[in-house]
Formats: structure tokens, C-alpha cells, sequence
């Protein structure tokens, strides 16, 4: 079996080597895995470093996103991902590689299409998540949940694992920044694809600075959120 795992990066020359690091265990774990790096544009020295590690690093791959946007960076991701599974990893260390060495059994033993993780159920642990951000998240996500009758209560969360024909299927993707996050979830439920939630643990970054900004996402949410929601309708009227 085998695991692509797409890691997008705007300026994280600071966490570029620590996140190599991690994903070790990942990599003497599952054999054929390739780390997908893709550089959203940096005006720091995150592609200098990249393409160091990655003569040292066979298995880290690093490609120029072609349009600004994080959205663009996880469609490239997904386009140039080889190996049955695609997981999508944050360059600030925030998720656990451990998860993610679970996310692979769990998907390849069940043989679902995803495995959403959740922050925010039984076994989830989470570390110093700010509180605004932490309000507002709930909310949204349950506001959400309710449009939708999920069971999944994490949309926004990018750290999750796919059947990469599966991903492929979602493309285009329409939203440009993170609520791409929300975007794909909400087309694997919308299409009926087979799906599990698990448990995830998260961890607010040590190092750098986020680039999540909440007063200017807002509207992006409601784009996707209403995007789907059409998306959803027209589906249920093809039936």
C-alpha cells in the first residue's frame, strides 16, 4: 500500500525541517510514502530549503504552486500525488504524525473513500487552541453539521486522508483559501461517499505565525458553505 501526503507552505522556512522530522515515523512505517510539498508563493526562504532537503530526502517532493492560493496548492497537491491514499498535513506541526499512521490503517482496513478526523469528540486532544478561534470554530461547525445531518462535527479541520481517485473525482476545487478545508469535506458527504470519523489530537503551532485570519474568511466559509449547499440540491433533483 502506499501514502502521498501533501503539505502545503507559505513561509514556514522556520518549521520545514522539524516537519520532515516528524514524519519519519511515518515513512519507516508505511514504505512507500512520499512527502508532496507544494510552496504557495513564499517570500521567505521556504523553497531554498526545500530544495536542499529534498536531494537529501528522496521521498519529499516539491513543486511551485502556478496560482496564488491555498486552494490551488492542495489541487496541485492532489494532481500530483502517485500512491493510493492522500493525506493532507500542515507545514506548522499542529496534527500528529502518530494520527496519521492510524488515519492509514483505519482507511485501508475499513476500505472507506475517507477518514474525517475530529478534534472535537471521545479520545480528541487538543493544546493550547485560542480561545476566540476555538468559539467561533464550534459554532461554524455546528451550524454546519445541521445543514447537512452529519454525524461530523470538524469540517474546517485539514487534516484528513483520502482514496486518492476519490480526490480526484472532487476536482475542480472551487474555494481559494482554507476553506478549501470545508469544501472537500462537504462534497465526500454530499456525494455519498463512504466515510469514518476518528479521533485526532491538535496542537496550536510553536513556532511562526499563522496565516489563518478570521475576519477576512468569513465570507470565504460562506461562499463554500453555499457552493455546496447548491451543489447538494442539484444532486438530490439528478436522483
Amino acid at each position: 500500500m502506499s501514502l502521498s501526503v501533501i503539505i502545503p507552505v507559505y513561509n514556514e522556512s522556520k518549521n520545514i525541517q522539524n516537519t520532515i522530522n516528524k514524519l519519519k515515523i511515518v515513512q519507516k512505517k508505511i514504505k512507500k510514502t512520499n512527502l508532496i510539498f507544494i510552496d504557495d508563493f513564499s517570500n521567505d526562504n521556504s523553497f531554498e530549503k526545500l530544495n536542499i532537503l529534498s536531494k537529501k530526502y528522496p521521498y519529499v517532493k516539491i513543486y511551485k504552486n502556478k496560482k496564488k492560493g491555498l486552494g490551488s496548492a492542495i489541487e496541485l497537491g492532489i494532481k500530483k500525488s502517485k500512491f493510493r491514499y492522500v493525506a493532507i498535513f500542515m507545514a506548522d506541526l499542529s496534527d500528529s504524525p502518530k494520527d496519521l499512521i492510524r488515519y492509514y490503517r483505519l482507511i485501508n482496513k475499513n476500505k472507506c473513500d475517507a477518514i474525517l478526523g475530529s478534534r472535537f469528540i471521545k479520545n480528541s486532544k487538543i493544546k493550547n487552541y485560542p480561545f476566540i478561534k476555538y468559539f467561533l470554530n464550534r459554532i461554524f461547525n455546528n451550524f454546519v453539521k445541521l445543514i447537512f445531518f452529519s454525524n461530523y462535527n470538524d469540517f474546517t479541520n485539514a487534516f484528513k486522508i483520502y482514496k486518492k481517485e476519490i480526490l480526484k473525482n472532487l476536482l475542480p476545487i472551487v474555494s481559494e483559501n482554507f476553506n478549501v478545508f470545508l469544501e472537500i469535506p462537504l462534497k465526500i458527504i454530499s456525494r455519498k461517499y463512504k466515510y469514518q470519523i476518528m479521533s485526532i489530537n491538535w496542537q496550536n503551532r510553536k513556532v511562526g505565525k499563522s496565516n489563518f485570519k478570521i475576519k477576512e474568511l468569513g465570507s470565504m466559509y460562506i461562499f463554500t458553505l453555499l457552493y455546496c449547499i447548491i451543489e447538494k440540491i442539484l444532486l438530490n433533483k439528478k436522483k
